[in-house]
């Protein structure tokens, strides 16, 4: 009797790919000598991918920002070519609400040995700091309890 290894129901471990709890652009499509044209690049691989068109994002960041934001400031953002069009840290954070694109956040953290991720691994990462300081501590009492046991030497 053989093993039937092609029925959909039947799972495999092999398959199984762990989930990245860090977003980011791809380097090669964001790829620039200068920071503020990388900038632009992602800004303009946000708007492409975000699923909504640049007209409903300048809508909803003037709405956020309370001041018009205009299709054009969007493109100017998005271009490399258009250097003294610079975007604002509240326009970013509009641009941030508006696409819900967290890479853009990746993008300004990874520099820094930062990154961006969602709230619901924070519990995970203390847990695993907590794990690594009770070994170190698990480690220095074997040491002191070696120096109580030869008279305080080493």
């Amino acid at each position: 009797m053989t093993r039937n290894t092609n029925a959909p129901e039947q799972l495999s471990l092999l398959d199984w790919v762990p989930p990245n709890p860090v977003v980011r652009f791809d380097p090669s499509l964001i790829r620039a000598n200068q920071f503020s044209s990388r900038l632009s690049r992602a800004i303009s691989v946000s708007l492409e991918t975000c699923g909504r068109s640049r007209e409903r994002i300048a809508e909803e960041m003037s709405g956020l920002l309370e001041k018009p934001v205009s299709v054009n400031m969007l493109n100017a953002y998005a271009s490399v070519q258009r250097e003294g069009h610079q975007i604002s840290v509240p326009r970013f954070d509009a641009l941030l609400s508006a696409t819900r694109d967290r890479r853009l956040l990746e993008f300004m953290a990874e520099p820094m040995g930062w990154a961006v991720i969602e709230r619901r691994y924070l519990p995970a990462i203390e847990l695993a700091a907590v794990s690594e300081r009770k070994k170190e501590l698990t480690r220095h009492e074997a040491m002191l309890r070696r120096q109580a046991l030869n008279g305080g030497r080493w």
